[in-house]
């Protein structure tokens, strides 16, 4: 049916069109998944769905070198499946290694070069590296103030040094641990003088983090939670860099997730829980300029904490 048909019926050519991404400044190859709508999806950058697959609690997702998905079912299961969807490996935290009875959780996994699998484990507060086969080859236990299994950590990356970077979430603090578990620095999100406040939304405050990386300088992004913030910290504890919660115009931060710093400067950042009226990812320059946005809340809701730029060669 044509345009002009359908203007001559009195219809609307956009009403009866799926509605799609929208996207401010360069259109790009996404990543996400929400577990309020129970869907990852990989959105092209016209804004179409190029891939999609159902799932459950996620707080983690990777597309592999190789073209492959890895992400988690749920919050003890992970799956590697083919862009067709068949499943080539996956491993449970809930059935294996010990965990056979116990609460665990996972919100954080990483594919390693030697392709082994590392999963952070809340509950067991543990790392472990694991092979194709689900055997143990490395095991790093970690500090928690304030057991939780389900926020003992948010996301945790395995570094350039070697290292493990955590997002501590509910003791608010990022640690990094070296390969026999000793914590060689660390890093208390702080208050900055605010009450808490219960919630996920914009209402709510704390340091309840959710993730860190470790930039090619030294310093450490780290993505506030629900400080509704990105700071920038020195080995030395200072904060460089702050991006706070109403500091973009006509943007309203909520639960910040991943973070990232990309090769011109610019900071890419998730904005979870912050409503239909905000975009869920953004980037903005060092002086705090928005030069980038990505908002889908037909295939997405408010809780998207999974959220990446693909490069456009995968």
């Amino acid at each position: 049916m044509t345009k002009q048909l359908l203007l001559a019926l009195g219809l609307s050519f956009s009403v009866l069109l799926p509605s799609l991404a929208e996207q401010t400044g360069p259109a790009r190859r996404v990543l996400a998944a929400d577990d309020s709508t129970r869907k990852l999806a990989i959105i092209a950058p016209d804004g179409s769905v190029e891939w999609e697959t159902k799932v459950g609690a996620i707080h983690d997702a990777w597309v592999l070198p190789n073209g492959n998905i890895l992400y988690q079912q749920g919050w003890t299961k992970i799956v590697e499946v083919t862009p067709d969807k068949q499943t080539v490996w996956e491993y449970d935290s809930a059935k294996m290694n010990g965990n056979e009875g116990k609460r665990v959780e996972v919100h954080a996994f990483q594919r390693l070069t030697d392709g082994s699998t590392m999963i952070a484990e809340s509950g067991p507060a543990r790392i472990i590296e694991v092979d194709k086969a689900g055997k143990i080859l490395r095991e790093v236990k970690l500090k928690v103030n304030n057991p939780n299994a389900h926020s003992d950590t948010r996301l945790v990356r395995k570094i350039a040094n070697g290292n493990y970077l955590v997002a501590h979430e509910s003791d608010g603090f990022v640690r990094e641990y070296d390969a026999t578990g000793n914590i060689v620095w660390d890093y208390e999100v702080p208050l900055f003088g605010k009450p808490r406040k219960g919630g996920h939304g914009p209402e709510a405050f704390g340091n309840s983090l959710f993730s860190a990386i470790r930039l090619e300088n030294g310093n450490t992004l780290i993505g506030g939670g629900n400080g509704h913030c990105v700071l920038e910290v020195t080995p030395q504890k200072e904060i460089v860099w702050k991006l706070e919660q109403n500091d973009l115009p006509g943007i309203t931060l909520a639960w910040v997730t991943r973070v990232e710093r990309l090769p011109n400067g610019n900071t890419r950042f998730g904005n979870c829980h912050a409503g239909s009226e905000n975009p869920q990812f953004i980037e903005v320059t060092k002086d705090k300029k928005v030069v980038w946005t990505f908002k889908d809340f037909k295939n997405f809701g408010n809780s998207m904490p999974v959220q990446a730029v693909l490069e456009a060669n995968r």
